[in-house]
């Protein structure tokens, strides 16, 4: 699609020497291009220029109509007659070479046209309808999905918007995509006179954009292809060195993939399969990858090999003879065949180990899941046809059944990312995502999320911006916070407020993954500003550890009482309680052991209580400190405030659990708003026969309560008993022990 492509055999020209998947030689399209120029051909005959591209299209479609490809043809020499590329080529030299690319993936005649005529209305007098009314609506809209906006029109925006048009066009036809992926192959090959930033500038772009793209589309003949060609180009120095281990090797006597395909071949014909084993040699970015993985390479590090058989059951018993004939390496085997990869990929992956060590890789698969690991979506023919016994959808609008979920989430976030900038690089992180994971709803449907995502994420994939009224998630039948990851295969319901006015809480923005949930939040936070008197995160962490270090020096409250995400409580019962120190008997008599209810430090203080910021219970381990005025206190050795008073040079004393049993505990209670819940709870805890000693409520946030309860319990035996208790209240979905954070975590 580029005028500014240039003839690899031009000096200064950067082409890898990928190892060819075909026997067939490149073809001369200077040669080609030129021969086009002498005339168009009679009209009962295809031109001779795009006979390749007919042979190539025959071999996938034997009774293939040619005629549409003859006469885009025509059209197409016509109107580039007269334009040049830079290297002196004629310009139908690169449509002709885009479409090659494709009938050899085996695309169907459609898309052959439309490649032809790809960049006619770009760059000649050809008009859309044009295009429309000579070979109908379905190449008028592939040419039109391909052709890029104008740099007059859109300035330094015209690049990301014509992605998102090229997007926007793929997600009702994915040959537009299948087009721009083989446009960017071959402009890629022959990128080697431009000046070397320009080369670097569209070779991010590739790397960024387009090969991920075909790696979502599962289109490996040119991902792989593009990365090579990437390779040479931002890597030279890698290049060159990759390039001469593959050399190298190839100069080496003996091939061990060659003699283990052998020995395979001779396996599976004992066990009468009928199968056919290559030799699949890596590409060079491939090779690059094993050797920063694995150091010094041996032969059968630089490739591997392919067994195609018929059936997908033959598979499987291919698997079982290598495994039984051969040794396996077990722990690389993996099947993509049961469960595909979200690019349509399917095959069986395995190893087994030669007596010198070497281990070989080998791919299993059947001819047609070679033909889409290769193609992709170019080799599933045409989204517009219907299925055999369904029609296409009563409303005219283009069905496409490839359409993967990725594309659908991608589609629904730009929506969203009005601003090219915000476009543009939400895409690329987008996209730099490589694998996706599928969780379930309780209503049997699915989620496609990329592998990171949370509950936040699943949410927003669900409900789009209605998720601002998420309240809470189970995962896998059990409660869980918007914040857990979710995993392959998670079941997740996702629990939803009936309050219209519910909004997004801040924190959602950090535990945010996808695209579509961080700019769903941002546009709420965009409208709906912090109030000017909320408390900065650094300064409300800078005032929380001062506090905690005054009480400590003062002898009284450790640290204050916190609330379920580790901040200080607000909105308590009778304001904020300070906790009283731990029991009687607690001074120390001529070096005698100083005791809080069931704790026992050693040496003479004046006074011993328990850190109101982790409530030590037994058996918890634990750690004694001495501050000013003698007095000591006992924390959680999980407990930060441990950390902190190390740091400061504070003096550890010894510390045990005496015979006492009763403790005094901070727990966290997260509930959902409903009349007469705090009744509830402290009818719960009375119930148990433990005693409140403070009570903190936090004002209702997303139709969420947090409750903090310092409690004296007769025995700490007793804990489990009572926050079982306590969840059963109806509108309690949690209860734990307090688990303070440390500043600015």
């Amino acid at each position: 699609m580029s005028a500014d492509a240039t003839n690899p055999a031009a000096p200064g020209a950067v082409v890898p020497a990928a190892p060819r998947r075909r026997a067939r030689p490149r073809l001369d399209l200077r040669r080609l291009g030129r021969a086009a120029l002498l005339g168009p051909a009679a009209r009962d005959r295809l031109p001779d220029a795009i006979g390749h591209v007919a042979e190539a299209h025959r071999a996938h479609f034997p009774d293939a109509d040619l005629e549409p490809l003859r006469r885009a043809y025509v059209l197409a020499e016509s109107s580039h007659r007269g334009q040049m590329r830079k290297s002196g080529e004629p310009y139908i030299t690169h449509p002709l070479a885009v479409t090659l690319i494709l009938a050899e993936l085996g695309a169907e005649t459609t898309t052959l046209t439309a490649s032809l005529l790809h960049d006619t209305v770009e760059d000649t007098d050809v008009t859309l309808d044009q295009v429309g009314e000579e070979f109908g609506a379905e190449v008028r809209y592939l040419v039109d999905g391909v052709t890029k906006l104008e740099k007059v029109d859109y300035g330094a925006a015209a690049e990301p918007e014509t992605f998102r048009k090229m997007l926007v066009a793929t997600g009702s036809d994915v040959r537009v995509m299948s087009i721009k992926l083989a446009d960017r192959l071959h402009n890629m090959r022959t990128l080697g006179v431009m000046r070397p930033e320009k080369q670097a500038r569209i070779a991010k772009v590739t790397r960024d954009v387009l090969i991920p793209l075909a790696e979502r589309l599962g289109v490996q003949a040119l991902k792989t292809e593009l990365e090579d060609l990437v390779f040479a180009i931002l890597h030279p120095e890698e290049y060159r060195h990759t390039r001469e281990l593959i050399a190298e090797n190839a100069s080496r006597p003996g091939d061990p993939l060659t003699e283990v395909a052998e020995q395979v071949r001779g396996v599976l014909r004992e066990a009468d399969i009928a199968a056919e084993v290559l030799v699949r040699p890596r590409h060079f970015v491939s090779v690059h990858r094993v050797s920063r993985k694995r150091g010094r390479l041996r032969g059968a590090d630089f490739g591997r090999l392919l067994v195609l058989v018929t059936e997908d059951a033959d598979c499987y018993g291919v698997l079982g003879e290598l495994h039984t004939c051969m040794t396996p390496v077990v722990s690389e085997f993996k099947d993509f065949i049961a469960v595909p990869k979200f690019n349509l990929y399917q095959s069986l992956h395995t190893a087994v180990a030669r007596e010198d060590g070497q281990v070989v890789e080998v791919l299993i698969r059947t001819h047609q899941m070679h033909k889409v690991a290769e193609a992709g979506v170019v080799a599933l023919g045409n989204p517009y046809a219907a299925p055999a016994e369904e029609q296409s959808a009563g409303d005219g609008e283009r069905v496409d059944p490839t359409r993967p979920g990725w594309l659908s989430r991608l589609l629904d976030w730009q929506e969203a990312a009005p601003d090219p900038d915000t476009f543009w690089s939400t895409l690329r992180e987008d996209l730099a995502q490589d694998r996706e994971i599928t969780v379930f709803r309780p209503d049997g449907g699915t989620l496609g999320l990329p592998d990171g995502a949370t509950c936040v994420d699943a949410a927003y994939a669900q409900y789009g911006e209605d998720a601002h009224a998420c309240i809470g998630a189970r995962v896998n039948g059990r409660l869980a916070r918007l914040s857990t990851v979710l995993k392959d295969g998670d079941t997740v319901q996702l629990l939803m407020g009936q309050d219209p006015a519910s909004e997004p809480s801040r924190e959602w923005l950090e535990h945010a993954h996808t695209p579509a949930a961080r700019i769903a939040i941002q546009r709420w936070l965009a409208t709906h500003p912090a109030p000017a008197d909320d408390e900065p995160e650094e300064e409300r962490d800078l005032r929380d550890a001062a506090a905690s270090e005054a009480a400590d020096a003062s002898g009284a409250l450790a640290e204050p009482t916190t609330d379920a995400l580790g901040g200080p409580a607000t909105g308590a019962l009778g304001g904020p309680t300070a906790e009283a120190p731990a029991g009687p008997g607690a001074e120390a008599l001529g070096g005698r052991s100083g005791a809080a209810g069931a704790v026992v430090v050693d040496g003479p203080h004046t006074a011993v209580r328990l850190a109101g910021c982790c409530t030590p219970v037994p058996p918890d381990r634990v750690a004694a400190f001495a501050v000013r005025g003698g007095v000591v206190t006992v924390h959680r050795v999980e407990c930060p405030g441990v950390a902190r008073m190390k740091g400061t040079g504070r003096a550890e004393v010894g510390v045990r659990w005496g015979d006492t049993t009763a403790c005094r505990v901070t727990l966290l209670a997260e509930s959902f708003g409903r009349p007469h819940l705090l009744a509830d709870l402290t009818e719960a805890i009375a119930l148990e026969g433990v005693e409140i000693v403070s009570a903190t409520v936090a004002p209702p946030a997303q139709q969420r309560v947090h409750h903090t309860y310092t409690l004296q319990l007769p025995d700490a035996a007793r804990l489990p008993a009572l926050m079982r208790a306590m969840r059963s209240v109806p509108g309690v979905y949690d209860v734990s022990r307090a688990q303070p954070q440390p500043p600015g975590a």
